[in-house]
């Protein structure tokens, strides 16, 4: 029964994972992501039924529009798929089964999935884009508030600590809302700031801390491979210049997933 269940849990992972690819590409236009319907980035014809499977319509259709036949990008199966596979991850390692399928399981894998959903936003968004969106920022801050109201009633969890981090977030807005009227845009650092005051909310202190590490990491590695690879060409790009360019909030997402995993693999709590 096991089986059916997670084969349940994977299909709305991918259903998740189609919202995802629509909400990266909508959500920088500014376009509408719930009530819009779906359509062709090349073509712009409107998507029908058959086109909107995850997965599914991918493989029928061979990578390709059935309108206009130009190419999908193959991304959008691999986030689906990624997705499922996340979800099933995640259910499991929190030991969310049809036989322990308890109302805290169920809130516990809720909260985890909206804020899966705020980390994958950020980083879809920031990996096309090279930019904190300020409505994910926003959207993160949300769901952050109701769970320390969730925590502090239900869990009867510190206060004052989750006061803090209202505190912060309160600053940093104002902090934003001050640059967006001097420069007419919010700044990138202070963006991803506020995306790590949400990370240690619902992944705490310890989890976001290897994330960083894992991110400055990821990064170091990725400067030296360039550095030695054009070693020998006079112009290439200084560290700063390419620092410039990284999606820095893509690999603090990915670092954020992947040590959320490796705590619930360890039994480390974080929600």
């Amino acid at each position: 029964m096991n089986i059916f269940f997670y084969i349940i849990i994977f299909i709305i992972g991918t259903l998740f994972g189609s919202f995802y690819t629509l909400a990266v590409y909508r959500i920088p236009k500014r376009q509408d992501i719930l009530y819009t319907h779906s359509y062709c980035p090349n073509c712009n014809h409107k998507l029908g039924l058959l086109d909107l499977f995850p997965i599914f319509s991918y493989i029928f259709l061979r990578g390709k529009c059935r309108y206009c036949k130009n190419k999908i990008r193959p991304r959008y199966l691999i986030l689906e798929i990624l997705s499922g596979i996340l979800f099933v991850t995640i259910s499991y390692l929190i030991g969310m089964n049809i036989n322990h399928l308890t109302s805290i399981k169920i809130v516990e894998f809720s909260f985890l999935v909206l804020y899966l959903t705020f980390i994958i936003l950020l980083s879809g968004i920031d990996k096309e884009n090279r930019k904190i969106d300020k409505a994910v920022n926003i959207y993160g801050i949300v769901i952050a508030i109701i769970y320390m109201v969730y925590l502090c009633i239900v869990e009867k969890a510190n206060i004052y600590r989750y006061g803090i981090y209202l505190m912060c977030y309160i600053l940093m807005l104002t902090f934003d809302t001050i640059t967006l009227k001097k420069y007419a845009k919010s700044t990138y650092v202070n963006g991803i700031l506020i995306s790590i005051i949400t990370m240690i909310i619902f992944t705490g202190e310890y989890v976001t801390a290897n994330a960083i590490i894992l991110t400055l990491l990821t990064i170091a590695i990725y400067l030296l491979l360039y550095k030695l690879k054009n070693r020998k060409n006079r112009n290439r790009k200084s560290d700063k210049q390419i620092s410039k360019q990284l999606s820095i909030g893509f690999y603090l997402g990915v670092s954020n997933i992947l040590t959320v995993i490796l705590a619930l693999f360890f039994n480390h709590s974080i929600l």
